[in-house]
């Protein structure tokens, strides 16, 4: 999964490489000179390396977490920089120092609905006053009829970039008790509960939604 991660997501996700560009201009907003930034749930480190790369001259300290071991070595291999810090660590449990910018690109919907208020609860601590968090996540719509919508729209968003129905049944299966979206409006419940009291939606595709939410 993690040597074909980087293909297989972009023909998965709608706007998938446009999220993360967008992610690294808003980051000029907050990131400044000698500091540190996190990339929860960094993968293969695709926008932990573009968040490196344009912050490099300000002597900034890019950390990218992710779980899974395998997908940390691949991102060694293919987006490593001087001024990036790649850890095999779970965010539940990590201990983040105090930063102006954090980023979890598709990585909170992975996190058990039981300790997710309690991740958003931290990051929201962890950051200092006017620092940020940009989180995209898949979203369930508001009712069943838009949910209907979207899901057959994104089916055919993926039969469309060439994936077989059989393929679209089988990782539906494989990301049960895996995936556990929460809808646009719970969400931002949660950022809410945790202090936030700006947010705003930043992108929107339609079951796909990236926020910015500013302490």
């Amino acid at each position: 999964v993690a040597k074909t991660f980087g293909k297989h997501v972009s023909n998965s996700v709608p706007l998938y490489a446009e999220g993360q560009k967008l992610i690294t201009e808003f980051s000029d907003f907050f990131v400044g000179k000698n500091e540190k930034v996190y990339d929860l749930g960094c993968s293969t480190g695709s926008l932990t390396k573009l968040l490196a790369d344009r912050h490099k001259s300000h002597n900034v300290e890019i950390i990218g977490i992710d779980i899974e071991e395998k997908m940390i070595e691949e991102a060694i291999k293919k987006n490593s920089s001087e001024n990036i810090n790649y850890l095999t660590e779970d965010i539940v449990s990590f201990t983040l120092e105090p930063t102006n910018f954090i980023s979890a690109y598709y990585t909170m919907q992975f996190i058990s609905p039981s300790v997710r208020q309690f991740l958003f609860n931290k990051i929201y601590d962890s950051l200092n006053w006017g620092g940020a968090l940009v989180i995209f996540e898949k979203v369930r719509a508001s009712d069943a009829r838009f949910q209907d919508y979207f899901s057959q729209l994104y089916q055919e968003f993926k039969l469309n970039n060439n994936f077989t129905a059989d393929q679209i049944i089988s990782k539906s299966k494989s990301l049960k008790r895996v995936l556990e979206p929460f809808s646009s409006e719970a969400n931002i419940d949660l950022m809410k509960r945790a202090g936030f009291k700006d947010i705003i939606t930043i992108q929107k595709y339609l079951c796909f939604e990236g926020f910015l939410a500013i302490k």
